[in-house]
């Protein structure tokens, strides 16, 4: 496929003005909203995994579907919402799949049973796989050109933020509320940004008809097939790990609940650190900054089982692993959109495939391991899986 066709998947419907409006800036700063939301709703559950696991009387591997299942229904949606889209109106689609998130929401938090929630965590799913395929590319199309850019990392720093808050907020609203009353608190907000969104968002036509055969070349593209490999090795090493975090710091580290409470909003604050300073390295570097921060993280995920016993350095490895988390997505994802500036919305769609998939396959692997060879193995494993995932891309980046 030419460049030239990849080029029509993201014709601008309607021209953008050059200097944004007002309610322009409203509209990009409600999809990182819905961003913050959607993604801190896929990652809360790692916060009260034991907690679920307890109450609805499940091993904790099989408690971590609720990590993996959303990942995978994503995965298969992402194409599928895409492709099938059309020419809809992108604002109803957007608030159509903040719907999905409301009821995903509400359903987990009156389940009577494992498999209702599970079965709620498919709905967050598709919409999860829908909002990124073709959510990322609006901000061009939102505030124009000259703000494009700028727009456009507002709406992945809702992405980032929400990667690295989910995880605390989980274990903070888990302990203080409950894991019911807190689905239902995401149930009450994703309400609250469908209103905001439907206010304050334009109509906004689709960039043109995808095709699969749009998405396939995405493939084509060298540096983007590096991107999407290394990100997906280093994002299966992240979630086997970052699922289970809850209960290493429970058994492992033998650390109080409101210790790791504590630990957990470091770890949230720390990667919106890491996501702050990022775009000052990812402007210098893109692939330097990636492999930096993966090979980083992984040493700290190998190294935390070893040093479980002294809650200083467990505190200190837990906030410098919020610190380069924070630098990966930010990375990836500018790095995707960079490489393949003729086709966002198929870089996007691809890159939010391929990372879903690494997110079920992580939490999977997590699950089986934890259940099988125990907490310590799944950190040494995910750290040096990250640590593979740099070196990928370092022989990559060299043609090796």
């Amino acid at each position: 496929m030419s460049k030239s066709d990849l080029a029509a998947t993201h014709a601008v419907g309607t021209p953008s003005p050059s200097s944004p409006s007002i309610r322009a800036w409203l509209g990009v700063f409600s999809l990182a909203l819905g961003a913050a939301l959607i993604v801190t709703t896929e990652f809360t559950p790692v916060g009260f995994l034991p907690n679920v696991s307890r109450d609805l009387d499940v091993s904790l591997g099989t408690a971590g579907l609720m990590v993996l299942v959303p990942g995978l229904s994503a995965t298969i949606a992402v194409p599928l919402v895409i492709v099938g889209a059309g020419r809809l109106d992108r604002r109803l689609l957007i608030v159509t799949l903040g719907v999905l998130v409301l009821l995903s929401n509400a359903i987990a938090a009156v389940s009577p049973n494992f498999a209702v929630v599970v079965l709620a965590r498919v709905f967050l799913g598709v919409a999860i796989g829908g909002f990124w395929a073709v959510v990322p590319p609006l901000g061009f199309r939102l505030a124009g050109q000259q703000a494009g850019t700028r727009a456009t990392s507002i709406i992945l720093a809702g992405l980032s933020a929400g990667t690295v808050i989910g995880l605390p907020a989980g274990q903070f609203f888990g302990n203080l509320i409950g894991w019911r009353l807190t689905f239902a608190a995401a149930a009450a907000l994703a309400v609250l940004i469908v209103i905001g969104q439907l206010a304050v968002l334009p109509e906004i036509p689709p960039a043109g008809r995808m095709t699969f055969a749009h998405l396939g070349a995405v493939f084509r593209v060298p540096i983007g097939r590096t991107v999407l490999i290394a990100g997906g090795i280093a994002t299966t090493g992240q979630f086997a790990a970052s699922t289970f975090v809850t209960p290493f710091l429970l058994q492992n580290a033998r650390l109080s609940s409101d210790f790791a409470t504590l630990l957990f909003i470091g770890y949230g604050l720390a990667g919106i650190v890491g996501t702050l300073v990022g775009p000052v390295l990812v402007e210098r570097d893109r692939m330097l900054t990636f492999v930096g921060a993966a090979a980083a993280f992984g040493v700290v995920l190998a190294v935390l089982p070893a040093v479980a016993g002294a809650p200083v350095v467990v505190s200190i490895l837990i906030g410098t692993w919020g610190v380069l988390w924070g630098l990966v997505p930010l990375a990836l994802q500018t790095h995707m959109l960079t490489v393949t500036p003729d086709a966002p919305e198929a870089a996007s769609a691809i890159f939010i495939t391929v990372m879903q998939l690494a997110i079920a396959v992580g939490s999977g692997l997590g699950g089986v391991l934890v259940d099988s060879a125990g907490l310590t193995a799944v950190f040494v494993i995910s750290g040096l899986t990250a640590i593979v995932s740099a070196c990928f891309a370092v022989l990559a980046r060299h043609g090796v």
